[in-house]
Order: C-alpha cells, then sequence, then structure tokens
C-alpha cells in the first residue's frame, strides 16, 4: 500500500514541478530539466523496493541503454520538425527510439563502457541537430495540460513497474526511458514552430548527461551501498552534472527563454 502510494504520488509531483519550471524558465530550460530521471528514477526506486538491488542494478543498466534511444529520438524528431507538423515528427522520434531500443536490448556492453557510449552518442546529437531560430510567439497552454503530463507520467510508472517481472528489469529500464513528459513538452512547443521543439531537444540533449551519471552511480552501487546510499549518491552526482551543463544551455539558447519564457505559455 505505501508502494502505491508512492507511485502515485512521487511522479506527479516531479512532473508538475518540471512543468511549472518551464513556464518559468522557458523551452530550452525545460527540455534540460526533464532530462533529469524524473519518470524513470522513480521507476528504478520502486523496482528496488518491490524486487530488490539486483533487479534494480540490472534495470539502471537498461535505462543507460534506453538513453542512447532517447538520443535517437532527438535527432528524428529534430529534423523531421523543420519540414513538417508535431504528428509526423512525433511517429518519426518514435520510430527511431524503438528501433535503438530494440538493438540495446540485445546489446551486451559493461556500464562503464556504456555510459561513454551514451556520453559520446548525446555529443555527436547536439552537433546534429538542426539549426533553426525561435521565433517567440505566445501559444496559451489548455488548462488541461498539466493534469495530462502528469496523468501520463504516473500512467506509464504503474504499468512499467507492475509488469517489470514479466518484462524483466533489461527491458523495464529501457522502456522506462521513452521520454513521455518530453515528447509531451516538445509537441506544445513545436504549436510555436520548430525552432522552439528544437529548443526544447537541444536542452533535453544537454540535461541526459545528468541522466547517464544518475544511472551510472545507481548501477555500481546499488548492490553494494544499499537501496538509500546508492539513490542519494546517484541524486548528488545528476545534480552536479545537472548544474555544470546549466552554462551550456544558457549559451544554446537559454537566456532568451529566461528572458521571454513568460510569453509562450
Amino acid at each position: 500500500m505505501k508502494i502505491l502510494i508512492l507511485k502515485l504520488v512521487l511522479t506527479p509531483a516531479l512532473i508538475g514541478m518540471a512543468t511549472l519550471a518551464s513556464r518559468r524558465w522557458g523551452q530550452a530550460v525545460g527540455g534540460w530539466l526533464v532530462g533529469l530521471p524524473l519518470t524513470s528514477g522513480p521507476i528504478a526506486f520502486i523496482l528496488a523496493l518491490e524486487h530488490g538491488s539486483s533487479f534494480a542494478s540490472a534495470a539502471a543498466i537498461g535505462s543507460l541503454a534506453g538513453a542512447l534511444a532517447e538520443v535517437a529520438f532527438c535527432v528524428a524528431y529534430a529534423w523531421v520538425a523543420v519540414r513538417a507538423s508535431w504528428p509526423p515528427a512525433l511517429m518519426a522520434g518514435s520510430a527511431a527510439f524503438a528501433l535503438v531500443g530494440a538493438v540495446m536490448q540485445h546489446a551486451t556492453i559493461p556500464i562503464v563502457a556504456l555510459t561513454a557510449l551514451v556520453c559520446a552518442g548525446l555529443a555527436l546529437a547536439l552537433r546534429a541537430l538542426p539549426t533553426h531560430r525561435a521565433v517567440v510567439r505566445r501559444v496559451p497552454a489548455p488548462p488541461w495540460e498539466l493534469p495530462a503530463r502528469m496523468v501520463s507520467a504516473t500512467v506509464v510508472v504503474l504499468l512499467i513497474t507492475g509488469f517489470a517481472a514479466s518484462l524483466g528489469p533489461r527491458l523495464s529500464g529501457i522502456l522506462a526511458t521513452y521520454p513521455v513528459y518530453a515528447a509531451t513538452l516538445t509537441v506544445f512547443a513545436h504549436r510555436a514552430g520548430p525552432g522552439p521543439a528544437v529548443q526544447v531537444l537541444r536542452g533535453l540533449l544537454l540535461g541526459l548527461f545528468a541522466f547517464a551519471g544518475f544511472f551510472l552511480i545507481l548501477g555500481l552501487s546499488l548492490s553494494r551501498a544499499g537501496v538509500a546510499m546508492a539513490f542519494g549518491l546517484a541524486i548528488a552526482g545528476a545534480l552536479l552534472i545537472q548544474g555544470a551543463s546549466l552554462a551550456l544551455v544558457m549559451r544554446s539558447g537559454g537566456q532568451q527563454n529566461l528572458q521571454g519564457g513568460n510569453s509562450r505559455e
């Protein structure tokens, strides 16, 4: 019962705070924030409580592998977005995620090497994103937007943790990384044009360095330090990396967002 309450409270609270922050500070900062494991982190924590440290550690490696699928999502969505509306862009991004996720499901790579591969993929993806100047124009958010984001993320947590035993730790970890919230944020930004959507995706890619750090620390420490200590170390490491990446977010367009973020939603 306590774990169910945790599932129903933790994820929507994190998603709600991230949404309000993106409304206040803009699209690139919003994408950067959702690079943190706001959905996959709670899933990993719940898996550790329900299935033990070994299961959660294997799921953490799966989430690291899933980060490469997120990279593919960002690049595919961005390049389709500059030529088409959000539905084909979202389909292209999701197809790229599924393709890379399927490959990584069967790839056996040590966790440190996998983290290095993720970081290299992020660096290449940042260079590969199209350059598209954001056009700042007001697109009011519908009243159901925030509740829809919170509900969708919570449903993902409930489904993955509910079927984790059948899915196995690796696939559970990969599925947990599908960017439900980031995709929603990108689609809503896309309503104002491809520029804001690309800004969200660029911010997301920069934020995923902290994601990689989180799951590297978690995968290495869960079986040795226990659940509480491992998650404490992983959160601390992710926050340090996330803070260091803020300068890059600002350089890539976050400063403009901070000045004009209130006019977008």
